[in-house]
């Protein structure tokens, strides 16, 4: 009876086993890319046959007076704010006093000297073309090359943002990327659009639109500049964008660098689970305080993550709040520029803002937003992506062949580590972790940032 019950036993596990081996070995499976069209029409509905206008034109940023003018007359309504709670600090959003003191500023100081803000945000070289149906604004910052000194080779770069962020994260980072450095043998000419609906970049006018076909348009973007064979490097919706860019168009990516790469594959997943549990197996024991497992990403959910589940499931609804509410529109952008760059900015009373960055910095991201009515447009990205359509087409379990490097600062929501990475990215060259930053680098610390992507070019080595 003892043999037949063992034998039992043994086919139990025998067929577990197998069982278990075949859900690995399709987990780990590399996937398909999708078939995707690559010239699919996203503007609004046309009596005649779409012609994209393929001309590339210098763009003026330039804001109407008129605007300027009533911005200001609404910044002078009183604030009707209620009295944060006592000790509050920013642990329920943005305080209402440092919101005044944000108003006050932004009415009395910087709006007094626009022209010169204005001007700032012109000293880099705009331009705009159309993609598939919609006006793409990007900025094209060209190398220099300085005399007596050895010519670096020159790379592409697409480089890009996310939310609530624009290209004006990028005015420190890109002069360090175009001009020659001891630090490397290469030197970038970039390429730093504004994403479809976000600023000066028209939104999509149906829906279906998410991170898959704005990486299409990225691409497309970069070959009607003339790049058929680039890098990539981006934060948030500028990562996700970037890995699908890289993953859709191998082609195409020499490689791609982030200061936020993550695995949202299947195996993936089962890796973070398992690194929550086994973290001696998973993690590097000296940056084993970068990584605080499951438990730590759950409670940042459950806190800091109910503004992706509104603009995932009604965009439109809270858009429409900030329309023509500019103070709703500061205090909804600039709570992010406090958590996100270091949560324990949460117990301070004015959020530890301008411990990173100065009004004026923090203002010119708003503006853009402002004066280009796409804080709506922005966050349907949200809504396009987290959807099953978008899910269905699996192209986080397709790896990026491309060499790979990815920074992650201190500071950041959540840090995913190479084990986790390792079937996404399988020619990961590069991992780096910094003592300092958070959400914002390119904003926050464009040294260290560029510092670390020169470093993960010269391993690539691209020659």
């Amino acid at each position: 009876m003892a043999n037949i019950w063992a034998r039992i036993l043994v086919g139990a596990v025998t067929i577990l086993v197998a069982v278990g081996y075949k859900n690995y070995r399709d987990l780990s499976a590399p996937g398909k890319r999708p078939d995707l069209d690559n010239q699919e029409y996203w503007g609004p509905t046309l009596k005649e046959p779409y012609r994209e206008n393929k001309a590339i034109l210098p763009f003026d940023i330039s804001v109407k007076p008129e605007v300027i003018e009533d911005l200001v007359s609404q910044l002078r309504r009183p604030l009707k704010a209620q009295a944060p709670l006592e000790g509050v600090g920013f642990k329920y959003g943005f305080n209402a006093n440092e919101l005044a003191k944000v108003v006050k500023y932004w009415r009395d100081t910087y709006l007094a000297k626009w022209s010169e803000r204005e001007q700032y945000l012109k000293n880099l070289d705009h331009y705009q073309t159309e993609i598939q149906g919609l006006k793409i604004h990007f900025i094209h910052a060209k190398p220099k090359q300085v005399k007596g000194q050895k010519t670096k080779k020159v790379l592409p770069l697409l480089l890009m943002h996310g939310w609530p962020g624009t290209v004006r994260e990028f005015y420190d980072f890109i002069p360090l990327l175009t001009t020659p450095s001891d630090k490397s043998d290469y030197v970038f000419e970039v390429i730093a659009p504004s994403l479809p609906g976000y600023g000066w970049s028209q939104g999509s006018s149906k829906t279906g639109f998410g991170v898959a076909q704005v990486a299409v348009v990225m691409r497309n973007l970069m070959l009607r500049v003339g790049f058929d064979k680039f890098l990539v490097q981006g934060g948030d919706w500028g990562s996700l964008i970037g890995s699908n860019v890289a993953s859709l168009f191998p082609e195409n990516v020499l490689g791609y660098h982030s200061n936020m790469c993550g695995n949202n594959s299947p195996m993936g997943q089962l890796r973070l689970l398992l690194a929550s549990f086994f973290p001696s197996w998973y993690v590097d024991s000296q940056y084993a305080d970068f990584y605080k497992g499951l438990g730590h990403l759950f409670g940042t959910i459950m806190e800091e993550m109910g503004y992706a589940h509104i603009q995932a499931s009604k965009p439109d609804t809270i858009g429409n709040a900030l329309i023509d509410n500019p103070t709703g529109l500061a205090s909804y952008i600039l709570e992010k520029f406090s958590t996100w760059t270091n949560t324990e900015f949460r117990l301070l009373p004015d959020g530890g803002l301008t411990k990173k960055f100065t009004y004026d910095q923090l203002l010119d991201n708003v503006m853009i937003y402002y004066v280009t009515n796409s804080i709506t447009t922005s966050m349907r990205l949200y809504s396009e992506s987290m959807v099953a359509s978008q899910f269905a087409l699996a192209v986080d379990s397709v790896p990026i062949q491309a060499k790979a490097g990815c920074a992650r600062f201190a500071h950041e929501i959540t840090h995913v580590p190479d084990s986790v990475l390792a079937n996404k990215f399988p020619n990961l060259v590069h991992s780096s972790h910094h003592r300092d930053g958070g959400h914002f680098p390119a904003f926050e610390l464009p040294q260290q940032l560029y510092d670390d992507f020169v470093s993960f070019v010269q391993k690539a080595n691209f020659s």
